[in-house]
């Protein structure tokens, strides 16, 4: 049967036993009918009453007296109300309704964050390079060739400066500077289209690449 909270609140409220001066079997019988602890905020005398006997667990049996005197507490339909509300506010006991606003709370903020970095703006890989082209000869119309080079376009690719070097015999070859987007730009298909321009180029070639 349940036990009245409320009354026996009530009643150790200036007292600390069921009965008399010292724990007896009445404190114990009422003890044993609490199917749950008492919720120290709402019944603190009972809490403190109820830690005390507790630790008497295993002194029980041995304890004097009858049970008699905490009948007056047990049955009580009010006592089912102030268990029932004790239960309800179990910490330590499951909690469907929290559990899962728990698992939807988590679910939103995990789809927030997706949201926020697939908005977030991504880093483009780039890269410095010097494009190297190679004429024929020394009677290679250089002007014509860069022109030529330069003509080509691709998404990513942006040509910059450039300048002849000599390497030799009258011969200057064209160096040129270009900046790419590695994810856009393939060097090698760009030295199969400069090669394209056969009538001028005879080579071409990577001197140096350096990313951004």
């Amino acid at each position: 049967m349940p036990v009245d909270f409320a009354k026996l609140e009530a009643y150790l409220a200036s007292r600390s036993y069921i009965e008399g001066y010292t724990p007896s079997q009445a404190d114990v019988h009422v003890f044993t009918a609490i199917s749950t602890a008492p919720q120290a905020s709402a019944f603190p005398h009972v809490t403190r009453w109820y830690n005390h006997i507790k630790s008497y667990a295993t002194e029980h049996a041995s304890l004097p007296g009858s049970s008699k005197a905490g009948e007056q507490f047990i049955g009580s339909a009010a006592a089912v109300t102030a268990e029932e509300e004790d239960e309800d506010i179990d910490l330590f006991g499951e909690d469907d309704n929290e559990d899962a606003e728990a698992e939807r709370v988590k679910a939103e903020r995990v789809a927030a964050y997706n949201a926020k970095k697939a908005a977030k703006p991504k880093t483009v890989a780039k890269s410095v390079v010097t494009f190297e082209v190679k004429p024929w000869d020394d009677e290679t119309d250089m002007a014509e060739l860069e022109k030529a080079v330069r003509s080509i376009e691709m998404p990513g690719l942006v040509w910059g400066a450039s300048k002849l070097v000599p390497i030799g015999y009258g011969i200057r070859k064209l160096q040129i500077t270009i900046v790419i987007e590695d994810e856009l730009v393939s060097l090698d298909d760009l030295q199969d289209k400069v090669a394209e321009f056969e009538d001028y180029v005879q080579s071409s070639d990577i001197a140096a690449m350096q990313k951004l």
